[in-house]
């Protein structure tokens, strides 16, 4: 299944009612929908010159049909039940779309469905308050921090974004879920079915919804389904120290960032958990990892003397890097609107990224401490936030390049490793998650914008 947009594509149909159109002759001068291709998705409208729906529907051959997933409609964004009467079916682009809040194809982050992506982004919208995504609310820039229901030494280490908007917090050595609702703010906790000390390091989010914690210690893959019932499953790789961190990748799979495992292992979107080979392995060699434009992923070097990654065929390889001092370098990255993957300074003296183009460079830093940061998060406004883990500051690069800092309320220090990895919620705060620190903490990017407004271009690329 691939996206696709054609010019002047417009036909007329009869079919009435909310259900699968079938689609008749092109109207003169335009051509038909054969030209989107067998199996394929496009954004559509159809109209009877009173009612219309604008959607995303997929094109079956056999049948010359059109399926229909509602964006907006006439019928207060429901499908249209259309009356008797001849309709007219177009290829469109929705208005919405060149503001960046639809991904310009297949969205990677939900595995290769469009529509589950819309449907990802609408329950997003709609968990905002008054359903006004990034609503400018004057806390522009506000650190802030809130009371947590459990903490503990090493207590979460990453967090996830679910589709009804809650942050779930990935345990690490906590023996208690623990989210936070982001429309009320309420933080609550919940039962795990697996504990041990050291159990997870990171989350992904599946593409039917559920949320996959990455095996850190744990002898047992555990994950959180969308309706909130939590259950485990077999790994075929366990190790002291084996994962840090996951991505989803553009068919679906859930890769485990080998931290010091010495294979790879993923989980399929079938829930099929296998292991492959690794082209370079050592221990504490990578944490975190981040899905490239042409589907590459790239797993962050902690240790490593050499960059790894595995592209979307499935071939593992190897690339220098720029900078390769000392141990713990860089924990965690993020892709840049431009195309850029960051990694994140923990102890690296400057900043290292690699281009679309695969050049490894670095940038200076305004502030560098040992363990200073630890995983990070793009910003509506496309500045990149590093997630402070022993840093006293805030630090950030901007999509123009320019690295600042900026204050916090809790310092990390104190507790010894504050903070590890972070989550943009639908209201433009982006939630530091709690590793050792007995107080939540967040800073407030609310822009005005909608949701993807500022993500990268070629994060919805596949």
């Amino acid at each position: 299944m691939a996206y696709v947009v054609k010019d002047r594509v417009k036909v007329t149909s009869t079919t009435t009612g909310t259900g699968t159109f079938t689609l008749g002759a092109a109207v003169a001068g335009f051509q038909d929908f054969t030209n989107i291709g067998d199996g394929n998705q496009t954004y559509y409208c159809i109209t009877d010159a009173t009612n219309w729906e604008v959607g995303i529907g997929t094109y079956t051959a056999s049948g010359t049909t059109l399926s229909r997933s509602v964006l907006e409609s006439s019928n207060s964004n429901a499908l249209v039940d259309f009356p008797a009467g001849t309709k007219t079916v177009f290829v469109t682009f929705p208005s919405e779309n060149t503001l960046g809040t639809v991904p310009t194809a297949d969205n990677s982050s939900v595995g290769t469905d469009l529509v589950a992506w819309l449907n990802l982004k609408k329950q997003l919208d709609a968990g905002v308050v008054n359903g006004v995504p990034y609503a400018n609310n004057s806390t522009n820039g506000i650190v802030s921090t809130y009371s947590l229901v459990y903490t503990a030494s090493n207590a979460y280490s990453g967090g996830v974004l679910a589709p009804n908007g809650d942050v779930y917090f990935v345990p690490a050595n906590a023996n208690r879920g623990q989210k936070i609702n982001t429309l009320t703010n309420v933080v609550s906790t919940y039962s795990l079915v697996y504990t041990v000390n050291g159990a997870y390091a990171g989350g992904v989010l599946a593409p039917n919804g559920d949320i996959h914690f990455v095996s850190f210690s744990a002898a047992r893959g555990q994950k959180v389904s969308a309706a909130g019932v939590v259950s485990t499953y077999s790994l075929v790789y366990t190790a002291d120290s084996a994962y840090s961190g996951g991505v989803l990748a553009p068919n679906g799979d859930i890769h485990f960032v080998p931290l010091s495992a010495v294979v790879g292992q993923k989980v399929s979107a079938a829930a099929v958990v296998s292991t492959y080979s690794l082209v370079y392995t050592k221990s504490d060699a990578y944490r975190g990892g981040v899905l490239a434009p042409n589907g590459d992923i790239h797993f962050i070097p902690y240790t490593s003397a050499i960059g790894q990654k595995i592209s979307a065929a499935g071939v593992v390889s190897t690339y220098s890097l720029a900078y390769t001092v000392g141990g713990g370098q860089y924990a965690g990255g993020v892709l840049a609107p431009n195309g850029d993957i960051h990694f994140i300074p923990e102890s690296a003296q400057v900043g290292q990224k690699i281009s679309v183009a695969g050049v490894v460079s670095t940038y200076s830093l305004v502030y560098t401490v040992s363990s200073a940061y630890n995983g990070g998060v793009l910003a509506p406004n496309g500045d990149v936030h590093f997630v402070p883990y022993n840093a006293n500051r805030g630090q950030k690069i901007s999509a123009a390049g320019v690295v600042s800092t900026y204050s916090l309320i809790y310092d990390p220090s104190l507790a010894g490793n504050g903070y590890r990895c972070g989550v943009l919620t639908p209201n433009g705060d982006i939630h530091f998650v709690p590793l050792g620190a007995d107080r939540g903490q967040k800073i407030s990017t609310n822009v005005q914008q909608k949701v993807g407004y500022a993500l990268s271009p070629f994060f919805n690329k596949f």
